[in-house]
């Protein structure tokens, strides 16, 4: 069954009770704001949870306390994209029974950006073909996304959609967003037709991604959920060897 999680308010992903501290219930504690930011801060206004328990001075205190795990179902969510020259509104759960692609990119107009775009979009058939949809999400706007492909022969390539996470409540939710550069960190996630997170890869921003070794490792992950009863090995590719664990394997290898 499709088990991607219906989640209404993508800040309010804490877990915490529903009667703590909400700057939208007029609660605000110290410093004008309860995460001590201010309200107008405050990433828990409008009702969101509080977020009060985490660090505040940490890079990442802009993040969620309950976020994505591998082997877990994630959360829906719907963004605007720019996609095939129009804007539209784009679900998770619109791709029911796909596998997907998260492909977040720090910002439009830069450097190892479209390099890694315009990789993904020379795999994107391929991903097509293995039942998967790639979605690219950065913070910039819609608007940014269509400037963008208007003016860069690179970028006019890309055929998935674009994405425009401006509240940053998608790259918190994931773990990418660089709080006080307002961006995301390369990150991809691959999650399975059950909704089930199955491959996070986080770089930093000046590393590259390889969509070949990601198309290596999709490959990988469908033919684990089809064949459950074996592993991939290292560098395994269709055609190769697979495992099969049990006592008989142990110090074999």
């Amino acid at each position: 069954m499709f088990g991607f999680k219906k989640n209404d308010n993508m800040n309010n992903t804490s877990g915490e009770d529903d009667n703590m501290n909400m700057c939208g219930n007029n609660t605000c504690g110290a410093n004008g704001g309860c995460c001590g930011q201010g309200c107008e801060d405050c990433p828990c206004q409008n009702g969101g949870a509080c977020m009060k328990s985490l660090n505040q001075n940490s890079f990442y205190s802009d993040m969620a306390s309950e976020t994505v795990t591998i082997g877990k179902n994630v959360d829906d969510f719907s963004l605007q994209a720019f996609h095939e020259g129009k804007i539209k509104d784009v679900m998770l759960s619109d791709y029911a029974d796909k596998w997907v692609v998260l492909f977040f990119y720090p910002a439009d107009f830069t450097f190892v950006c479209p390099t890694e775009l315009e990789d993904m979009s020379e795999y994107y058939e391929k991903f097509k073909a293995l039942g998967a949809e790639v979605l690219a999400i950065s913070t910039d706007s819609v608007y940014a996304h269509k400037a963008w492909h208007d003016a860069s022969d690179t970028i006019k390539k890309i055929n998935f959609p674009m994405l425009a996470d401006t509240t940053h409540e998608l790259a918190r939710y994931y773990n990418v967003l660089v709080k006080d550069e307002g961006m995301a960190m390369r990150g991809t996630f691959v999650i399975d037709p059950d909704g089930v997170l199955r491959i996070i890869e986080i770089n930093d921003n000046g590393i590259g991604r390889n969509a070949k070794e990601l198309y290596r490792k999709l490959q990988a992950a469908k033919f684990v959920r089809e064949n459950g009863a074996n592993v991939c090995p290292a560098k395994w590719e269709p055609g190769d060897d697979v495992l099969t664990p049990g006592v008989d394997l142990v110090g074999k290898i």
